[in-house]
């Protein structure tokens, strides 16, 4: 199956403590069914100074499952679903709410 969304795509948190907020994606891991968006699900991590490394708090965003994200709409700015359509030989992505072309 094709990916609905990929790398560098604007997306909208459905649900979850960052919900309603937008952001884009870093990093996608279809094997989890995860994805980690810059921004989003921030976690913190206090680390004692060593002799090597600075201590403190250590901002990371971690992993969000997939089903919690929607692509914005490059038209509308909503969340929108994720479509696919033969344009010639090529196949492409659409946003359904519009019908506008994402990335290609």
């Amino acid at each position: 199956m094709a990916a609905k969304l990929r790398k560098g795509d604007n997306v909208i948190v459905l649900s979850g403590k960052d919900k309603g907020k937008k952001g884009e994606i870093t990093r996608v891991m279809p094997a989890d069914n995860k994805a980690v968006v810059s921004g989003i699900n921030v976690s913190v991590r206090h680390t004692k100074q060593t002799q090597n490394t600075q201590g403190g708090r250590i901002s990371k965003e971690m992993p969000i499952n997939l089903s919690n994200l929607a692509l914005v709409d490059p038209k509308t700015g909503e969340a929108t679903r994720v479509g696919f359509r033969m344009e010639g030989d090529k196949k492409v992505r659409f946003a359904k709410k519009s019908g506008e072309v994402i990335n290609g």
